[in-house]
């Protein structure tokens, strides 16, 4: 059994260490893994190895004196100073020329743009569709433009060894070459806010012809739906369920949004405000312009990011969700 486990995760290119290995980069990235890990190894069993014996060797016994004298031998501190500095420097070497390829953009990438905020991924297509997951070709350059709406996010792939800091008021880019079809988990590695666990989402490999099918199937993502149901989609979307739940359930951060309708809400001020459509437009485009008492003002703008008509699918849900 162990054997075949062992063969299953060969041929997927991981090992014991690592995940899948998804992308050109994640070959170089395990090789000075490995050559690190196995140095490592090497001079922790001659250390111990060699300490155990001079423990054992010149332990202390009866009647025989300890010799105090010092000796100096300048082969042998030659030998341990300029051994491992040279392995250093191979280190050194081999992490760097990883370092700049990954930092060297080719000019033939397809190029996807993407938003980082609490707590969900917003990724953008050439075309101008958004999705929170994001959609590859198989074997095609791929760039990322990232940006923060908020605060520091790090979007790290695992199974493609690549990693950057999504920054607020500034542009960071990464770029990677898919090479294994399937699904492979994106999570944030950036400590930001209460929700910071669920900032989770996969990136989809497709074969290139399948992802063009994607693409066009993905810009009618609500035909077919009931408003009610494409107000559900664009909840996911744009990560609504890091604040909001829809069981009635009330949440740490923002409120249920069972039962809210029709609701009259007390705000911080004293004043009271029915929940109808104006208020959750509102609340959506300028959340911090009515803030419900007992509230905190945490809740993202998303004026510029999400279209009317998904703000009436949002609305259409709520109505929906009446207790």
């Amino acid at each position: 059994m162990l054997s075949a486990l062992t063969s299953l995760a060969a041929q997927q290119g991981r090992s014991f260490w690592m995940p899948t290995q998804g992308s050109t980069f994640a070959p170089e990235v395990d090789g000075v893994f490995q050559f690190i890990f196995w140095l490592s190894v090497f001079f922790f069993v001659i250390i111990i190895g060699l300490m155990t014996v001079f423990v054992i060797r010149y332990r202390r016994r009866p009647g025989i004196e300890a010799d105090n004298s010092i000796t100096h031998n300048t082969k042998l501190e030659v030998f341990w100073t300029v051994v491992p500095s040279l392995l250093v420097l191979v280190i050194f070497y081999l992490g760097f020329r990883g370092y700049i390829r990954a930092r060297t953009v080719p000019g033939d990438t397809y190029q996807i743009n993407v938003l980082g905020k609490k707590w969900v991924w917003s990724f953008t297509y050439p075309n101008g569709f958004s999705t929170n997951e994001l959609h590859v070709p198989l074997g095609r350059p791929v760039s990322l433009t990232m940006t923060s709406d908020d605060v520091i996010h790090s979007l790290w792939i695992p199974a493609f060894r690549i990693k950057m800091d999504v920054v607020p008021g500034r542009y960071s880019k990464l770029w990677f070459v898919a090479t294994e079809k399937g699904e492979f988990p994106i999570l944030c590695t950036e400590y930001c806010g209460t929700g910071h666990s669920d900032m989770l989402t996969k990136v989809v490999v497709h074969e290139p012809s399948d992802f063009m099918k994607w693409m066009d199937e993905a810009g009618n993502q609500y035909e077919g739906m009931n408003p009610a149901e494409a107000g559900e989609k664009v909840f996911k979307k744009y990560g609504c369920f890091a604040c909001h739940t829809l069981d009635g359930k009330d949440h740490p951060i923002g409120p249920t949004l069972k039962g809210l309708w029709g609701k009259m809400e007390t705000l911080s001020d004293g004043k009271k405000v029915l929940v109808d459509e104006n208020y959750i437009r509102e609340s959506i485009l300028d959340p911090q312009a009515k803030i419900v008492k007992g509230r905190t003002p945490s809740m993202t703008v998303f004026k510029g990011m999400i279209k009317d008509e998904e703000i009436t699918f949002l609305i259409e849900l709520i109505k929906s969700l009446k207790d």
